[in-house]
């Protein structure tokens, strides 16, 4: 394995400076060096193949449809070899006859509808959620599937945590009430912008109980800090704050715990963004941070984000994937830079981190890339560190979408592309041995697994 932070340290080479190891965007169009898909889902560099593990419309174990919209997700191991995979979906309540229960509504047990988060009054529950897939990879067959939580909205990302559940976020934040307009008509019973909390290894739907203290507000990734057991969490906006939760009792995060928003020490409120023509933040420039306490993490307004910024707080333009990566964290930025392409930050936290000594040595923050023109990755999604030390990173363009790679030497490489439809690619994870990738063609929703020699097959 390379070591990670010599390689987030090079990652600026691919992502500014053009060099004849990196391909560039217009060089990919003129000639990609992908297999094309004659199945026309995904095409993928040579020596790479996949399998359909999970499907839109699909019929499940319990009986429900798999809903559409696969996003974030991760895999765990399970009995015998076996791997378990929680998939989010990010669905909408208007789309409620792609949900798990298609239109049949009246037909929906009792003893599941009282399961959900929002039932919408018993008519329209909200139809965002995971479902659970087993699937055994030497046969490359999914063995089963089923619903694990649902009455959620717009289930974007989430992050695997080391006691084994999955914490999948909402990236909305709604107040109850019913919507005429635009049709279909439905109502909300409750607030939304929360994050749950999945167990992998539960057998069936689980009871949607929102973690009211990790804040109220449009999440979108999480990542656990081992060590501590404290939350960092990113938000997709265009002014959007960079979180952590420091939980009353590691691993047990219903008990509660305190929620902070990064800030930049000595420059308070700073835009990191750098669309102006004059930089606010330099690369490879790490800052010292401090945290700011949110003190209203449940607003009835949407203020989580506002008053953050205006009592100090540090903002960044979109914040989307994070991922561990070692000594530090990993997370995008999806329009910053000039070009506003994107941008990949690092947040190192402190040897003190969460606690009173922080301010000895304080946690630091680094801008490590900012995509231009001259490079293949375009604004960076959900992101991975891949077992042999690469960073692999989804996009989400208004163009097809694929999956980059990240060499320590700051080169990039196409790994996957989708020409076949406008949806982004999303999800990507590896299986707990680092033998399969597991990526997500959002729309209309289908969860891959991709096998290969990796090392050397996308050199």
């Amino acid at each position: 394995m390379l070591n990670r932070r010599s390689f987030l340290k090079s990652i600026a080479a691919a992502a500014t400076v053009p060099s004849a190891a990196t391909l560039s965007r217009t060089a990919y169009a003129e000639k990609s060096p992908l297999r094309s898909d004659r199945n026309g889902i995904l095409d993928l560099a040579e020596g790479l193949r996949y399998t359909i593990v999970s499907r839109a419309g699909d019929r499940m174990d319990d009986g429900f449809q798999v809903p559409i919209a696969h996003d974030g997700m991760a895999a765990f191991t399970g009995e015998d070899g076996r791997i378990i995979i929680v998939c989010n979906h990010e669905m909408d309540p208007k789309w409620l006859g792609d949900g798990p229960f298609g239109k049949s509504y009246d037909s929906v047990p009792g003893d599941v509808l009282r399961k959900l988060y929002d039932s919408g009054s018993g008519r329209t529950p909200s139809v965002g959620g995971t479902t659970t897939t087993v699937y055994d990879p030497d046969r490359r067959r999914t063995e089963r599937q089923f619903l694990s939580l649902c009455g959620t909205e717009l289930n974007c990302a989430g992050g695997k945590t080391p006691w084994n559940t999955w914490l999948t976020c909402e990236e909305c934040f709604e107040s109850p009430g019913t919507r005429l307009e635009p049709a279909p008509a439905f109502t909300r019973d409750r607030r939304h912008g929360y994050v749950f909390e999945v167990s992998a290894y539960a057998d069936g739907l689980q009871r949607a109980v929102p973690l009211k203290a990790m804040g109220r507000f449009e999440h979108e990734a999480c990542a656990v800090h081992e060590p501590t057991g404290i939350i960092y969490m990113t938000e997709d906006r265009h002014h959007s704050l960079f979180y952590r939760f420091i939980p009353d009792v590691p691993g047990k995060l219903a008990r509660g715990g305190r929620l902070q928003a990064l800030a930049v020490a000595g420059t308070p409120s700073l835009a990191t963004h750098n669309w102006s023509s004059d930089p606010a933040i330099g690369l490879n420039a790490p800052l010292e941070t401090r945290w700011i306490d949110i003190e209203d993490p449940d607003p009835l307004k949407n203020t989580v984000r506002t008053d953050g910024a205006a009592r100090g707080a540090a903002m960044f333009a979109r914040g989307e994937g994070l991922c561990d990566a070692g000594d530090r964290f990993a997370f995008t930025c999806t329009i910053g830079g000039p070009a506003r392409l994107g941008q990949v930050f690092t947040y190192t936290p402190s040897p003190f981190e969460g606690t009173d000594d922080e301010a000895e040595a304080p946690g630091r923050l680094e801008l490590i890339a900012e995509a231009g023109e001259n490079s293949l990755l375009r604004n960076a999604d959900n992101l991975t560190m891949a077992p042999w030390g690469d960073l692999i990173v989804c996009e989400d363009t208004s163009d097809h979408c694929g999956l980059v790679g990240i060499r320590p030497d700051g080169s990039q490489y196409p790994i996957a592309d989708n020409p076949y439809s406008d949806s982004e690619l999303a999800g990507v994870c590896f299986s707990p041995d680092g033998e399969i990738m597991f990526v997500n063609v959002q729309y209309p929703g289908m969860t891959l697994a991709v096998t290969g020699d990796w090392p050397t097959s996308v050199a």
